[in-house]
């Protein structure tokens, strides 16, 4: 099995701080975005190694699981081991303990959904069961595990267990299977427009009670959310700054044409009416989508362009 240096992945030492790791993610990710690099398969390829870089490096208890592996796999291969030796034994994740619920292994998710692919084995491996194909498995354990807690003693004994989504299940709407020990098997569905702190309720699901899956939206290396409005930054070359044009602006659907009148300024903010997230109340009403214009010098200039660039400048001093 390959070792993945998830720190090389996002270009980052193993010193790197919480700030640093998503910065890089945000600045790899938008580099390698699929809806940025269409038709270009090794970019989809790299923006999938990016993310599960960082969703092992970004999750503290995930980050140190990997630096203790990292540290005996640097000393095993120091000694001269092939990986094909490697005691993986003690490594590899276990299925949830205890009644209640459990992670699906990727048989069960892979015959459950038509055979998607995933993350890679090594990370399956370490963290098995987080997630494949846009589909998440989540671990809903019993009170007092992780990741699952019951409500202070006198309170409801409702059970609640935070799930990570991505932006694009937020807008969309989502799915999320849970297995429960016996074989029953729990399909959620997540609607659209839930955002950090939204409940979605299982009614009697939890050895009686109810089960709460608590959202947590991910970053997203494109777009920043605030409330059901996006934001984002789009690059406009030098040319169409001056003197107008159209630039493509992504959105959560299909990327739109802006129009980009003459003499726009950087940071010039553009809003783009019901291009944002559907409302959670209300998913046919959707809010804005803000771009704000970069301009972009063009590279390299050649000598003449640069005679151009100066005529235009002495032209300006004269008037």
């Amino acid at each position: 099995m390959e070792y993945k240096d998830y720190y090389k992945t996002l270009g980052l030492d193993k010193t790197a701080k919480e700030a640093d790791i998503k910065s890089a993610y945000r600045r790899l990710a938008r580099k390698y975005h699929p809806d940025m690099n269409p038709g270009k398969p090794e970019a989809e390829e790299k923006f999938k190694e990016i993310n599960e870089a960082y969703q092992v490096l970004s999750d503290p208890e995930k980050r140190k699981k990997y630096d203790q592996f990292g540290s005996q796999w640097q000393q095993y291969r120091s000694a001269g081991g092939s990986p094909e030796d490697f005691n993986w034994g003690p490594w590899r994740s276990q299925p949830a303990g205890g009644s209640g619920y459990r992670t699906m292994t990727q048989e069960e998710l892979n015959e459950m959904l038509g055979g998607m692919g995933g993350f890679s084995d090594f990370f399956e491996t370490l963290f098995g069961g987080f997630g494949m194909g846009g589909f998440s498995t989540q671990t809903a354990r019993q009170a007092g595990s992780a990741g699952a807690r019951r409500a202070p003693a006198g309170a409801s004994r409702d059970v609640v267990h935070e799930v990570e989504i991505t932006l694009e299940e937020a807008f969309n709407g989502t799915k999320r299977l849970l297995q429960l020990d016996g074989g029953k098997r729990i399909e959620a569905s997540i609607p659209p427009g839930v955002d950090t702190g939204s409940r979605v309720r299982l009614s009697g699901q939890a050895a009686g009670a109810d089960l709460y899956l608590q959202i947590v939206v991910l970053p997203h290396p494109v777009f920043t959310r605030k409330g059901n409005d996006l934001y984002t930054r789009v690059p406009v070359d030098f040319y169409t700054a001056v003197l107008g044009g159209e630039v493509s602006v992504p959105t959560l659907g299909n990327a739109v044409r802006l129009t980009i009148p003459e003499n726009t300024d950087t940071g010039k903010v553009f809003r783009l009416k019901g291009l944002g997230m559907p409302s959670l109340k209300n998913p046919q009403t959707r809010g804005n989508l803000y771009a704000t214009v970069e301009i972009h010098l063009p590279p390299h200039l050649t000598p003449a362009e640069k005679a151009k660039v100066r005529e235009l400048k002495n032209m300006r001093r004269v008037q």
